[in-house]
């Protein structure tokens, strides 16, 4: 039996990579026990994720009252309504959500996105170097790994800037186990949040601007939207929107600071150095740790002796199928060279997933990725960690991953 999972750990929050190398070694799928007091099936191979990520038998929709039984409450409504979102759905209905939004993030939309990217890093790698003038120390997580993806997700959807710290604030809690934050604070989160929202859209409804949620509040089409849909695509692609690019951009500084040799690659060669350096950092600290639950709507057999029976909750951990040693050469080493065009290159990461679910806003995330990092680095030369590498606090939970904190200092 593999040893108890609980993501609240600080230790395994750090690195749960071991934890999962042994789980991968046992099989395709493993029955792992979670220290809430339930079992799922974990995921952790390459090939074995991309065939459930794309596997119909593995429904989306999460189990009725999957977990730790929940009483009834207002707040529990709320994270209920707020949970109806796409990743949650299967087709058709999958389908129809899908379509409303992807307009909103074709490669022609996205791309046309890089100078306004650019006008709002600047401001934040000023404001980086103006606190570490004279010694000072700077939270790389707080003074830009956050803000940038707030800012560019908060004018594509019409959310008001005054409002990022509370809606980071509910969105940690929400995404975070509950065993790892004081008693109540999850449940607040979610009322906070639906509330918000909720308002939100009123107000679209009342004084619609140029952004997708008031093209999507208006929308009139047949397939359109009911308040509860609104309510939870208002959510998730707030907490996708900023969450993905949050995590790459802190993990990719982190890594960048520590390995001087691949930054200086990156300073000498550009854009194409810069773009493998994104690529690794998905693979190597994959911002989305696991995908969304999976439930199985049938016996699957997975091969070697992994058979899933029918009703069971099933995790595919990204960040372990992105180190699987049977696709990537020397897996736990960060190498941006093997994402460098030309013979040898490594196999594609599943950071942002597979199949039909797979992220909508991956070419937004790498944009801002492959813009900011070089801004950052080319403007403050002499990072270094202002803490050892092994007390740099991280994300807990199952879902995403990146440091929670980033403190440099100038050299």
């Amino acid at each position: 039996m593999p040893v108890l999972l609980d993501p609240a750990d600080a230790g395994f929050a750090r690195d749960p990579y071991p934890y999962y190398a042994r789980l991968r070694a046992q099989g395709p799928a493993v029955r792992t026990p979670l220290a809430n007091g339930t079992h799922a099936w974990l995921v952790t191979g390459y090939q074995a994720a991309r065939t459930v990520l794309s596997d119909p038998r593995f429904s989306n929709v999460p189990a009725p009252r999957a977990g730790r039984p929940k009483p009834d409450s207002a707040a529990e409504r709320a994270r209920a309504c707020l949970a109806r979102h796409m990743l949650n759905l299967d087709a058709p209905d999958h389908n129809r959500l899908r379509r409303l939004v992807t307009g909103a993030f074709t490669p022609r939309r996205v791309d046309a996105l890089r100078p306004r990217i650019e006008q709002l890093v600047g401001p934040l790698v000023a404001d980086v170097q103006a606190r570490l003038e004279g010694g000072g120390v700077a939270d790389l997580v707080d003074a830009f790994a956050f803000p940038l993806p707030v800012l560019v997700i908060a004018e594509l959807l019409g959310i008001p800037e005054a409002d990022r710290t509370d809606l980071r604030t509910w969105t940690y809690r929400v995404g975070s186990p509950a065993d790892s934050l004081a008693p109540g604070e999850v449940e607040e989160a979610w009322g906070s949040l639906h509330t918000y929202f909720s308002e939100l859209i009123a107000h679209k409804r009342r004084a619609p601007g140029d952004d997708l949620f008031s093209a999507l509040v208006h929308e009139e089409r047949e397939g359109s939207l009911d308040d509860g849909e609104l309510l939870a695509l208002a959510f998730l692609l707030l907490f996708a929107g900023y969450e993905t690019t949050m995590n790459l951009l802190s993990s990719a500084s982190l890594l960048l600071i520590s390995h001087p040799e691949e930054l200086g690659a990156a300073r000498r060669e550009g854009s194409r150095r810069w773009d493998a350096v994104v690529e690794e950092t998905l693979r190597h600290a994959s911002p989305l740790e696991g995908a969304t639950w999976r439930r199985t709507t049938e016996e699957v057999d997975l091969g070697a002796g992994a058979v899933i029976p029918a009703g069971e909750s099933v995790l595919v951990v990204l960040a372990a199928a992105s180190r699987d040693p049977e696709h990537f050469a020397e897996p736990d080493v960060f190498r941006p060279a093997r994402y460098l065009a030309g013979a040898g290159r490594a196999a594609g990461h599943v950071a942002f997933g597979h199949g039909a679910h797979v992220c909508l806003g991956a070419r937004l995330a790498r944009l801002e990725a492959t813009i900011a990092l070089p801004m950052l680095f080319g403007a403050l030369p002499g990072l270094a960690l202002a803490d050892a590498v092994d007390a740099i606090p991280y994300r807990p939970g199952l879902l995403v991953r990146g440091p929670r904190s980033l403190r440099v200092q100038r050299l």
